[in-house]
């Protein structure tokens, strides 16, 4: 059986750490509340370790701490600071700190957009981050994956290999237990959204952004008819816990 881990708990020199195990990990870009707790209640429900990489201030940050399976990283939104709005800060260092606030313990990053460059990555160890999630490596792109140490610092890289919006925008059916490589970095990203609207397509997501705070509104745009994004996430779990 493949057993889930936390990307806290990576260690480069510890096969044994990232070896045959599933990362889960979300980012919740601002979801409202009843949106997320569909995701939680199916990781509680399973007794699953994820990694939840976290947007904003919400009531359910209580719940997820006092899970130990769980661990609170920071998805920090650089698109504003780029585009010369300073709502989250002046400088990325700013950016990541106010991000930080709200997950004081945090120690691993992926920034909304995959925002990074060098120098983000060089400032990350003295924020307080030791773990960058922001390169993605499509699974299909390489043989094998595994986490590096960033060269400039003790940073551990950790790529991930498939992304739920990014599986819909390849139109990729095929099963997502096919994902899983042996002695492979196996690191999934979702987001409690598409798990919601079970998203089959990007048009539905789109589609449903202009009522994405009314959970009643939003709930008329859930898939029942195809295979979307929470079909694969149960079908994952259901092959890793059964293997």
């Amino acid at each position: 059986m493949n057993s889930f881990g936390n990307i806290k708990d990576i260690k480069i020199d510890d096969l044994a750490t990232w070896k045959d195990k599933i990362f889960l990990t979300f980012d919740l870009d601002w979801a409202i509340d009843p949106v997320i707790e569909e995701t939680l209640d199916i990781l509680e429900g399973h007794d699953l370790s994820a990694t939840i990489f976290v947007t904003h201030e919400t009531k359910l940050l209580d719940r997820m701490r006092k899970n130990p399976n769980i661990e609170l990283g920071i998805h920090p939104n650089f698109n504003f600071l780029l585009e010369g709005d300073f709502r989250y800060g002046k400088t990325y260092e700013e950016v990541i700190l106010y991000y930080k606030d709200i997950v004081p313990e945090a120690v691993s990053l992926r920034s909304h957009s995959m925002t990074n460059n060098s120098r983000i990555s060089n400032s990350l160890d003295k924020l307080g981050i030791s773990y960058n999630c922001n390169y993605f490596i499509p699974y299909n792109a390489v043989k094998k994956i595994k986490p590096f140490i960033f060269w400039s610092s003790d940073l551990i890289i950790v790529p991930y290999i498939w992304e739920d919006d990014i599986n819909l925008l390849y139109n990729d059916n095929q099963p997502i237990r096919n994902v899983l490589k042996d002695d492979s970095l196996a690191v999934f990203d979702f987001h409690p959204i598409h798990i919601f609207l079970n998203s089959d397509s990007m048009k539905r997501y789109e589609s449903s952004k202009a009522d994405f705070t009314n959970i009643d509104k939003l709930a008329s745009y859930v898939n029942t008819k195809n295979r979307g994004i929470k079909d694969k996430f149960l079908d994952l779990i259901n092959f890793c816990v059964n293997k």
